[in-house]
């Protein structure tokens, strides 16, 4: 088939009513999928099972230190919880603040705080006349929603293969005390799978900033997230905590994680990690929130995952499981759209996404014959703030959670669909 933009009015007519009736067909199956979001399946929840009988008898509820994790208190978490998420984040166990299953949460109350308290003795954000984040994109939804809410303006700037078009960030924050921070997920971004080079972690943390308090919300969400299984010298990131240390700028960062993906979503553990005078200030305005999180989860989790090298031999486990899924979708993707001209798509080396550009206007329309069809994808303009992707062209793919042979049928119907649309948009 040649590319689309080689065939004449006549013959886009033709293919398209051909597409069409290729389109019923699939409709008449009565399908019902849903890849609208980047869940663990079945078989990679099934992985932690074991933690989940680890506590067994009394004497098993007791952390290295002696403390009793049946019982209130240690509100930064327990030595186990900090070792175990302090190989998450590339940090030190001291700098680590263990909170509760979502890291989600940790992000939305960091901004809370920054908002009624300030940072370090700031001016809170909520005094101030205007408060904007740098939102690289296409980015993650929930993290877009989180400004929203919050009434936080967003600015978007674009993503490269080594991350955020640094020119534009470093512009941004030099002119602008206002810009307050910006969204990182450093490795396997949301939804590129793209991974920061040293370079830009560098400018990240040596950039001139017009507002002392400026924060970096460094999300490590998929930092063990290695589709191939292993880890090479191309997937590393250079830790953002070091490079702001270095750069005379120690308090500029925050990192998050949490092992939702790693065990289980709605029962983890996430963490953040921050200098010592950041981490201490959390710990003061945290103490009127919370006595402390669930301790006996830490102490399973870091029991289930006591050493560096469990932790990689269980996410190879994951990596096998979604591994071929993510291959059929870039098989499939290449067989029913490769060389046509209409749409491009990334080739992560983990994560849980993939990001897809179709021809400008036609993502829309490519999710609602999807769904029609019995297919529920991510919505097109997710990952843009405020749901407006201004070339209407970006759709976030979701293989994991399907099993295989309904990830075929939903990829058979959403390579139809795209065909669909983007004829429809050239006639």
């Amino acid at each position: 088939m040649p590319s689309y933009d080689q065939l004449n009015s006549s013959q886009r007519k033709t293919l398209l009513d051909d597409l069409t009736r290729e389109y019923d067909a699939l409709k008449a199956k009565g399908l019902a999928l849903d890849m609208s979001r980047g869940k663990p399946c079945a078989d990679q929840l099934d992985l932690s099972t074991p933690m989940l009988t680890m506590l067994q008898a009394p004497e098993d509820c007791f952390s290295e230190d002696g403390t009793d994790c049946r019982n209130y208190g240690v509100i930064a978490g327990i030595p186990e919880g900090k070792q175990l998420m302090a190989r998450l984040l590339d940090a030190d166990p001291e700098d680590v603040f263990v909170f509760g299953n979502a890291s989600l949460t940790v992000m939305h109350d960091a901004i809370a705080r920054a908002l009624d308290f300030g940072c370090l003795g700031s001016t809170p954000w909520a005094e101030l006349s205007a408060v904007k984040f740098i939102c690289p994109v296409p980015g993650y939804d929930r993290h877009f929603a989180i400004l929203e809410q919050f009434g936080i303006q967003m600015i978007p700037v674009p993503m490269t293969d080594t991350g955020p078009d640094m020119d534009a960030v470093e512009e941004l924050v030099a002119k602008d005390a206002s810009v307050k921070g910006i969204w990182c997920v450093p490795k396997y971004s949301n939804p590129s799978g793209a991974t920061y080079s040293d370079e830009t972690v560098r400018r990240l943390a040596s950039m001139k900033c017009a507002a002392d308090d400026f924060r970096i919300m460094w999300d490590n969400a998929y930092c063990v997230h290695h589709l191939m299984g292993d880890e090479d010298q191309q997937d590393h990131v250079l830790d953002i905590g070091i490079a702001c240390t270095e750069a005379g700028n120690p308090n500029r960062y925050l990192k998050f994680a949490s092992t939702s993906k790693i065990t289980f979503p709605g029962a983890g553990v996430s963490a953040m990690a921050a200098s010592a005078e950041n981490i201490s200030e959390a710990k003061r305005l945290c103490s009127a929130q919370m006595i402390g999180h669930d301790k006996l989860n830490q102490l399973r989790h870091a029991r289930f995952l006591p050493t560096a090298e469990a932790l990689a031999d269980h996410m190879s486990k994951h990596a096998a499981i979604i591994r071929p899924k993510f291959q059929l979708v870039e098989k499939m993707l290449d067989d029913g759209l490769g060389g046509l001209g209409i749409a491009k798509w990334t080739d992560p080396r983990g994560g849980y996404f993939i990001s897809f550009d179709g021809l400008p206007g036609t993502a829309k329309r490519t999710v609602q014959l999807a769904k029609e069809a019995g297919v529920v994808l991510t919505g097109a303009g997710a990952t843009w703030p405020y749901g407006d992707d201004p070339k209407d062209a970006n759709i976030r793919i979701a293989p994991t959670m399907p099993p295989i042979d309904e990830l075929e049928s939903a990829m058979e119907v959403f390579v139809c669909c795209v065909k669909m649309a983007a004829l429809e948009a050239m006639l």
